[in-house]
């Protein structure tokens, strides 16, 4: 019998219940952990299903520890994309440089992993879904703490009693908003936005990215393979964040289509294609930093609590390793007030030192100043003689994976812990 197995059937004992907002990649890597350490949890999403698809998400350094210890790292690895060409151009479509894209992440080739989303996800869901309560199109509604736990309403009506509650519920988290208030306490705009959506490829596109530039603007186009259709993604600098655009597609197209009114290479089809598409995806370029990720009996994981944008390249490797260690120190902990403290104590320098990768992200591709532009460009011509990196960026895997020691505790038939 597992140590799992005995605290699961300590006579009379009852299991701490966990309720998990957000389905996404924290939320599912969460799950596994508290399951694996004796919690009965349940998973609340708002979707209707899991999120097929999706643009293409890196898992590497530390994070790549923890699918490892999760036993998924082999199917990760046959769904790996493996980009081979990073090509950058001039304003006028002339190519500036042709390189490495382990060269630009800071990764490691060979070993680092980048993958669709939908992928990582339903890998994850795949290695929990027989042992977790999944609620599909749903979500909290409201949350009352007390003493003896939490009491949770649903949307779709109904309510339940748990004993924690962890949102993993994305940069705009609802679980957030509910318990320590509206998101521009803790967002930090960096300046830019972006609207992504997929377009026929008919450029001949084969597992590479190209990314016209002007300064202040990008254009990106990215395929993942050798399929029928590639991502993109058209970015562009703005001092203030476009609140009007944020609930209404339409300002959304407006806005982006002037922008780029008068821009060459693809990108007047790339607009075209935009208006066509059925998923297109405008936000802000931004990161969430609180100055505590709990209160009370509720907790935050990945970019509910710590979003360090897609210029770090850390998002998701930021979440599994924050699912990690929030279940770890729960488990290991005999009160959630000293275990959301440890949680937070051993992986706040970790995601401090990845949220501050974004400086070098931002610089390298979207330049906002035609000076900056040229500056960037020379580095590019120098790196795309420069080998390949031997080891990635110190930040990807500053943290080692402690061991947690699970506490009898954690089902004990305590309710006031």
């Amino acid at each position: 019998m597992t140590p799992t197995d005995e605290l699961r059937h300590v006579p009379g004992g009852r299991r701490r219940t966990v309720l998990i907002s957000g389905a996404s990649i924290a939320g599912p890597a969460l799950a596994f952990w508290l399951n694996r350490y004796g919690f009965a949890v349940t998973v609340v999403e708002k979707a209707g299903a899991l999120r097929a698809g999706g643009y293409p998400i890196d898992v590497r350094g530390t994070a790549l520890d923890v699918v490892r210890r999760m036993g998924i790292l082999p199917r990760l690895r046959d769904a790996h994309i493996d980009l081979r060409r990073l090509t950058f151009l001039d304003e006028g479509g002339a190519e500036v440089a042709s390189i490495a894209p382990h060269t630009v992440t800071g990764g490691v080739a060979g070993a680092d992993l980048e993958v669709r989303r939908g992928a990582l996800a339903d890998a994850l869901h795949s290695a929990v879904r027989d042992d977790v309560e999944f609620l599909f199109d749903d979500s909290i509604d409201t949350l009352d703490q007390h003493r003896h736990g939490v009491d949770v309403t649903f949307r779709r009506g109904g309510g339940r009693t748990f004993d924690l509650v962890v949102g993993a519920d994305g940069l705009h988290s609802h679980t957030r908003g509910l318990v320590f208030g509206p998101e521009e306490r803790f967002h930090r705009y960096l300046g830019y936005c972006f609207a992504g959506f997929t377009l026929p490829n008919t450029f001949g596109l084969v597992r590479e990215t190209t990314l016209w530039n002007a300064p202040g603007r990008a254009a990106v186009l990215y395929a993942v393979g050798d399929g029928d259709d590639v991502h993109g993604f058209l970015n562009f600098a703005r001092p203030q964040p476009p609140l009007e655009a944020f609930r209404n597609p339409e300002v959304q197209q407006d806005l982006v289509e002037a922008v780029f009114a008068d821009a060459g290479w693809e990108v007047p089809g790339m607009l075209a294609a935009m208006r066509a598409a059925d998923d297109l995806f405008f936000d802000v370029v931004s990161q969430i930093r609180m100055p505590r990720w709990a209160d009370g009996r509720v907790a935050l994981v990945g970019d509910a609590a710590y979003a360090p944008s897609f210029l770090t390249g850390q998002g998701s490797g930021l979440a599994l390793v924050g699912a990690y260690m929030l279940a770890g120190s729960l488990a290991a902990e005999r009160d959630h007030t000293a275990a959301f403290a440890a949680y937070e104590r051993d992986s706040r320098p970790f995601v401090t030192l990845n949220q501050d990768l974004v400086g070098t992200g931002d610089a390298l591709l979207f330049p906002t100043t035609a000076r900056a532009l040229e500056e960037r460009n020379a580095l590019l011509r120098g790196l795309a003689a420069t080998p390949p990196a031997a080891e990635g960026r110190p930040a990807h895997a500053a943290l080692v994976l402690p061991e947690f020691a699970p506490t009898a505790a954690l089902s004990s038939g305590r309710t006031d812990v």
